[in-house]
């Protein structure tokens, strides 16, 4: 399976470190390729959340700045079976749900979309707008699956690492990839 992973400028730029990691862990060796692409603002945001997207970059099959608009999968022709924008910051939402394409992110995106291809994107703000809801309906009209990073306790989360697993496991579940980061809900007993 051909997996384009964008990192956003948001914050929880750990969750888009955290699934590339997942997709290219031993366990899962071959079955994944990764294409990562990494935007300046996420790059600026990664320094102060004190995440290594060097580490990251070096999973992945193959690496993408966001100008890079002669890139492979610019093009709707390019096989890419499912994208992944994680975290999905408000700019980079309201330019897919708005067809702007003005950087690689947008325009892997686009393709995803038009070729009835899936395409997960998780938004990472609150409150949100107006705006960022009406963005999240236009995509999830046009076919986009929406997961926001919201929390659960259920499971008895112990640490952080537990949360962002979880965050990462519905995203996986999105996609329809088997894993175990997170105990499933099996009722009240």
């Amino acid at each position: 399976m051909k997996i384009t992973v964008a990192i956003s400028g948001a914050s929880g730029v750990v969750l888009g470190k955290r699934l590339v990691e997942f997709l290219k862990s031993d366990a899962n060796k071959g079955k994944y390729m990764v294409h990562l692409i990494v935007s300046e603002a996420a790059k600026e945001i990664a320094g102060y959340e004190d995440v290594d997207l060097a580490c990251v970059r070096g999973l992945a099959d193959y690496c993408y700045d966001e100008g890079d608009i002669a890139a492979g999968i610019s093009s709707s022709s390019y096989g890419i079976d499912a994208m992944v924008v994680i975290p999905c910051s408000m700019k980079t939402l309201s330019a897919i749900a708005n067809g702007l394409s003005e950087n690689l992110i947008d325009r892997a995106a686009e393709n995803m979309l038009k070729m009835g291809r899936r395409l997960v994107v998780v938004p990472r703000d609150t409150p949100l707008s107006l705006a960022a809801l009406e963005n999240m309906v236009k995509l999830r009209t046009a076919g986009a699956l929406i997961v926001p990073p919201v929390m659960a306790y259920y499971y008895k989360p112990a640490s952080v690492d537990d949360v962002t697993d979880f965050f990462v496991g519905k995203v996986l579940d999105s996609l329809q990839i088997e894993h175990d980061l997170y105990d499933r809900w099996s009722g009240i007993k």
